[in-house]
């Protein structure tokens, strides 16, 4: 049996379980990576709570399947998908420019969406793609929705959330951090320490970010999240090039 700690939450405890009582019909949350995994299940829960949910999803036909799916189980939640591709800065502001021009709420912000294991590529901006997709596409995508979440925060009296789903797989990063000098080296390019890489990134980003708005006095919180290990479709090119088992229990969410 797994030891609670003092929220009386466990490992083995389901987002129902933590929200249950909650009622989040006056929120407006975004979901990146939202067409699966811990993504799908992150939108499915916060639906059922009341919460309108927006899921920026690359894959718009499996985004599709997931909301018809919630509208089956739940059909009075509230479900929008929008096309968002992290790995490009272009996908990010038109989303952005997009969502904003809708005129709607945002409380909550959950940058989930990532990549894992990749072989080298870089993105369509030139840059190592999981460090694309996992940092830095969420690190625009928060500074251009920040004004709408600080003005909601303002309006509404509620506090706001940014969560940053990453890894303690940020402990098995390159020697000496992250590489800014080397992001794009492709001859000393390896996968899992470029993945460890950008969890560290989202967790320095969460970690500033918190600063800041503490100092600027804004009623919105921004933390990291470790989900612990949870095998969704993030692997799939981990288990493509049939990687060992022990570096994915010492690496990945």
């Amino acid at each position: 049996m797994s030891r609670r700690g003092g929220s009386a939450f466990s490992s083995s405890s389901t987002a129902e379980e933590v929200t249950e009582g909650i009622d989040g019909t006056a929120l407006t949350a975004i979901v990146t990576g939202a067409s699966s995994g811990i993504g799908a299940e992150t939108s499915r829960v916060l639906a059922m709570r009341g919460v309108h949910v927006i899921m920026g999803v690359r894959n718009m036909v499996a985004a599709k399947d997931v909301k018809e799916a919630i509208l089956k189980e739940i059909p009075i939640a509230k479900v929008d998908a929008m096309e968002l591709d992290l790995s490009s800065m272009a996908s990010v502001r038109k989303f952005a420019s997009e969502f904003i021009s809708s005129a709607l709420p945002l409380n909550i912000l959950i940058n989930n969406a990532g990549i894992f294991g990749t072989p080298f590529m870089l993105s369509e901006d030139n840059i190592e793609l999981q460090f694309a997709t996992n940092h830095m596409g969420h690190f625009l995508l928060t500074n251009l929705l920040l004004d709408t979440m600080k003005k909601t925060a303002d309006e509404s009296k509620r506090e706001g959330r940014i969560v940053n789903v990453t890894s303690c797989g940020h402990r098995l990063t390159y020697r000496g951090g992250i590489r800014f000098d080397k992001i794009n080296d492709e001859s000393s390019y390896q996968k899992f320490r470029a993945y460890a890489q950008s969890k560290l990134a989202n967790i320095l980003h969460a970690n500033e970010l918190a600063r800041r708005l503490k100092e600027d006095g804004v009623d919105i919180t921004a933390n990291s999240l470790h989900p612990g290990l949870i095998v969704t479709n993030i692997h799939r090119y981990y288990f493509h090039h049939g990687s060992s088992n022990n570096m994915l229990r010492s690496i990945a969410p």
